[in-house]
């Protein structure tokens, strides 16, 4: 049925060969092969497809395109499900039957399937029979055609007996391993769902707004200290001889992507959550038996943010307990799952003899993270993927000020900026970028969604928000907000109403539009236009210069944003506000006429970057140098921030971005350091393969020097802040190459190797095992490092003794350990490609992990599967420190024989972004960065 189409473009003629035709094949059914072979020649077209024929093409992809989504005349809202996991087999077995209200007449129920094995499909209730069931695989679709139609307003029971495995993945229903100290391996059943993985544990409407209640029934071993849990609380236990079966209470409405199911041996922690709205109720923390001694933490901080939430949120949380699980083997950081959050166990588990400042960081961001989900995710949800940011921004905000509010000397709402906002800005400076909101379809795509975009812009574009409407008022909107959609699904504008509601004085929804609807970021650029007013045009922002000379005419804004402005000047600290609006061509700010400077985006709240005149950015930096404390941490961190991001994009001389490091002598916080800290490795990078790299070296060594006498190698348990700025610079000298630096490191490495019982400080642990490996390690050093990191039971630790294998210079070792590395009893899947990319992050590694993956690719797949987001990811973390168009060639090669990217796609496009950047940078900026080090000499 092939058909020709012809398209003549000037004089560029577009053939493409189709299998099918929308017109010839109903849209919603193109499924089984043909919907396989279909997509296959559109991922050709779109392959081949040249610039001028992109737009003709893209009309005709969406008139034949694949319609993922489910048919919406039938809804769930009853799972009665029964699951026996069988732990030893691997194998699992499964019954449900669905409730499901008929919306509309269909003679068809349609639902989701993916990797199970069905064996039986029937009707429990009515006269209504089933006809026949068949699979579309493309769209992981189970089709239940019925003997006559069901009418619309009518309620009928399916039934299915169903059964699958467990082994070789970590996703749906799967069998997690861990030794117990006396090396006996004990196997444990878990689930992890989120996106699209329900439907490899049990056929579901895997939709987010398909939700519905279960009734869960789970079967585990009896005895050997096996116990079962789910969402909700145990309702009743049957012994069965061998096995006995766990009744769970009825749950609340809930998506698909939320159920969970654990079988495991593990003991646990319990604390008791006060609430100021609903019961006290309890939570668990789970862990193997021999780490529940790392629980407390856990548990500890669990019951705080729980209590904070509800307090902030004045919404009570509706279940009646909540467990938090430490998995052995987990896919993500950690699952928000209702009632029973799953969590890595680094992600979970502290211990002061094992964890660093950092892990223990970590370990609180990520339980208030993962709670802040019960409510924005759970008791409301997204309507579908493509506002994903109403559950990920939301929470990555919410985590920030929970911890702050039971840790306020840690200093979260500075640490955003260095681990949610400069991140993403750096990413959302690329053509490769996307908006908040965009359309996703595919379980690639959605699972391509859960990236910085969702995360780290959402919560950046909300704290901008919280900030211009004022906290009383968008604290009300969110409390509206959980109330008005307890237990439904929502979209960006049923949020942005609530927002509206509260009489913020300006138009919400279109504010917020220009962040959401479009992707990038403005620059505001300030220039004096008389003595007393400063005029501000805006631009997106990229980081390479190459992209101002393209045409960009995809929004609807055309690409500017409406910004709410904040500033103060050198003679008065007083924050003030004003807007410009993205359909206006300035703004304008008057001042006294003696003001030398301004301050735009105070505490870099506002989701922008600024640039001066010159002359304006020397004024700024004299101040700097002259008194630091006339910024606050926050912006002097964003002076840092945005000077170098300027700089490296052309948009200010790097005399300028240089000339602010020496302000860094008198610097003493953790925050601006991280950000300098950061920028003098990167620059050691870009430099590396040039004749300055040495005069660079003596220069970023200088800078530095003062800083590291001052934090010393003194670890201070009492101070956070003090001990994260300590590794960040300990880091750094070593990284630069300070001789005192690489000493420590050496002899701390050389007498832990002569007594691994007597560990350095766990803050220091990662700088010890990686610079003195890589100073002293041979292949005897080597050997010995690597067997502890075998026998380490600690997963905090054994990432550390991982970080430091890969410091090694030796060639051949890191060849062995990329080999070693393949095999799961040596690294865990979870592990894997943090493995690889810190090998790639080693010099001499780099070209050896490339050739690696080039040569493995297929084997890599087989294994991973594109579906992975973190294996679509790698090539972009392996690749971003190439400098050169041969590699650049050869990642072009290597895409183009490996075509299918899968949850990779975006990755692929900012990999070849960013080395195009890297050779962009060279020639743009090597010359004035080794003038500027030339007049240091003299």
């Amino acid at each position: 049925m092939a058909n020709i189409l012809k398209y003549v473009l000037g004089s560029t003629i577009l053939t493409i060969t189709l299998s099918l035709v929308a017109a010839e094949l109903p849209r919603s059914m193109l499924n089984g092969e043909a919907a396989a072979t279909f997509a296959g020649n559109v991922n050709n077209i779109e392959t081949e497809l040249t610039f001028e024929s992109k737009k003709v093409a893209d009309k005709l992809l969406d008139e034949t395109k694949i319609d993922y989504r489910l048919p919406t005349a039938i809804k769930p809202t009853f799972y009665d499900l029964y699951l026996h996991p069988d732990i030893k087999t691997g194998n699992f077995t499964g019954q449900e039957v669905i409730t499901v209200s008929v919306v509309e007449d269909t003679q068809q129920i349609v639902l989701h399937s993916h990797k199970l094995h069905i064996s039986s499909v029937f009707t429990s209730s009515g006269s209504v029979k089933v006809a026949s069931y068949e699979f579309d695989t493309l769209r992981q679709f189970l089709i239940v055609n019925m003997e006559e139609v069901l009418k619309g307003g009518s309620e009928m029971r399916l039934g299915i007996i169903f059964e699958g495995e467990m082994l070789g993945k970590i996703v749906g229903l799967y069998r997690s391993t861990y030794s117990t100290p006396s090396n006996e391996k004990r196997h444990i059943a878990t689930s992890q769902f989120e996106p699209t993985y329900a439907r490899q544990a049990f056929p579901c409407f895997d939709e987010p707004n398909m939700k519905a209640k279960f009734r869960i029934t789970l079967v585990t071993p009896t005895g050997d200290n096996y116990h079962a849990l789910s969402n909700m609380n145990i309702e009743s236990t049957t012994f069965l001889d061998d096995y006995t079966e766990v009744n769970f209470a009825t749950s609340v409405e809930m998506s698909t992507y939320l159920a969970v199911f654990l079988i495991s041996d593990f003991a646990s922690t319990t604390r008791t959550v006060n609430p100021v709205y609903g019961e006290p109720f309890d939570i668990r923390i789970f862990a193997t038996q021999h780490q529940l001694s790392k629980t407390a933490f856990a548990a500890d901080t669990a019951a705080a943010v729980m209590e904070y939430f509800v307090k902030n949120y004045k919404v009570e949380y509706p279940l009646p307990k909540l467990d938090m699980a430490a998995i052995p083997d987990f896919s993500s950081n950690a699952m928000e799952n209702w009632g029973l959050v799953t969590y890595r166990e680094a992600a979970l588990l502290y211990d002061r003899d094992m964890s660093s400042t950092w892990n223990k960081q970590r370990v609180a961001a990520v339980i208030a993270h993962e709670l802040a989900h019960m409510w924005f995710g759970n008791l409301v949800t997204m309507n579908w993927w493509n506002d994903l940011w109403l559950n990920e921004g939301f929470a990555r905000f919410m985590e920030y000020k929970a911890i702050n509010s039971i840790n306020p000397d840690w200093g979260l709402p500075d640490q955003f900026l260095l681990h949610a906002l400069h991140s993403v800005m750096k990413f959302d400076s690329t053509p490769s970028s996307h908006a908040i909101v965009q359309p996703v379809e595919t379980p690639d795509q959605i699972n391509e969604n859960f990236d910085t975009i969702s995360y780290e812009k959402g919560a950046s574009v909300i704290r901008m928000l919280e900030d211009t409407v004022g906290v009383e008022k968008f604290e009300e909107a969110v409390t509206n907000y959980l109330n008005n959609f307890k237990y439904k699904n929502a979209v960006t504008d049923d949020f942005l109403t609530e927002v509206a509601n509260t009489n913020p004085g300006f138009d919400v929804k279109l504010m917020m539009r220009t962040w959401t609807e479009q992707m990038g970021l403005p620059v505001v650029n300030v220039k004096r236009s008389s003595a007393t007013t400063f005029e501000i045009t805006q631009k997106r922002f990229f980081s390479n210069v190459e992209d101002y000379e393209k045409t960009y005419d995809d929004s609807e804004f055309n690409y500017k944003w409406s910004i709410p402005l904040t500033y103060f000047y050198d003679a008065d600290a007083t924050v003030r506000r004003t807007w410009f609006n993205y359909d206006k061509s300035s703004a304008s700010v008057s001042v006294p006429i003696d003001t030398k400077w301004l301050k735009f985006n105070s505490h870099q709240v506002g989701y922008y970057r600024v640039n001066y005149e010159d002359d304006m950015w020397q004024e700024i930096i004299s101040a700097l140098v002259a008194s630091p404390e006339k910024f606050d941490i926050a912006d002097r961190a964003h002076l840092l921030n945005d000077v170098f991001a300027l700089a490296d994009a052309n948009q200010i001389s790097y005399d300028v971005a240089l000339d602010m490091t020496k302000y860094l002598e008198k610097e003493s916080d953790f925050v601006p350091w991280y950000v300098a800290a950061t920028k003098l490795q990167a620059l050691q990078g870009n430099l590396m393969q040039t004749e300055i790299y040495m005069d660079y070296l003596l220069y970023a060594r200088s800078l530095i020097e003062k800083v590291y006498q001052e934090v010393t190698w003194n670890v201070d348990e009492n101070n956070h802040l003090k001990n994260r700025l300590r590794v960040s610079v300990i880091t750094a000298a070593c990284s630069l190459g300070l001789p005192d630096c690489l000493d420590q490191a050496s002899s701390r490495f050389t007498a832990f190797l002569a007594d691994p019982t007597n560990k350095p400080e766990p803050d220091l642990r990662e700088v010890i095992y990686y610079y003195g490996m890589q100073r002293l390690g041979k292949q005897q050093q080597w050997e010995q490092l690597w067997q502890l990191f075998l026998d380490e039971q600690n997963a905090s630790e054994k990432l550390k003794l991982m970080y430091g294998l890969a410091g090694i210079r030796e060639p051949w070792i890191l060849k062995r350990f990329i080999d070693l590395a393949w095999n799961e009893e040596n690294v865990r899947s979870q592990d894997y490609f943090t493995c690889i990319q810190n090998i790639a992050a080693n010099s001499v590694g780099e070209p050896i992990v490339w050739e690696y993956i080039r040569e493995n690719w297929s084997t890599m797949v087989a294994r991973f599967g594109l579906n992975d987001r973190y294996f679509g990811r790698m090539v972009s973390s392996i690749t971003e420190r190439f400098t050169t168009e041969t590699k650049y060639e050869e990642m072009l090669e290597f895409f183009g024989k490996y075509p299918e990217a899968g949850a990779g796609t975006t990755s692929r496009k900012q990999a070849l972004e960013n080395v195009k950047y890297n050779i962009n940078w060279l020639k743009s900026n090597l010359k004035d960065v080794e003038n500027w080090l030339e007049k240091q000499k003299n």
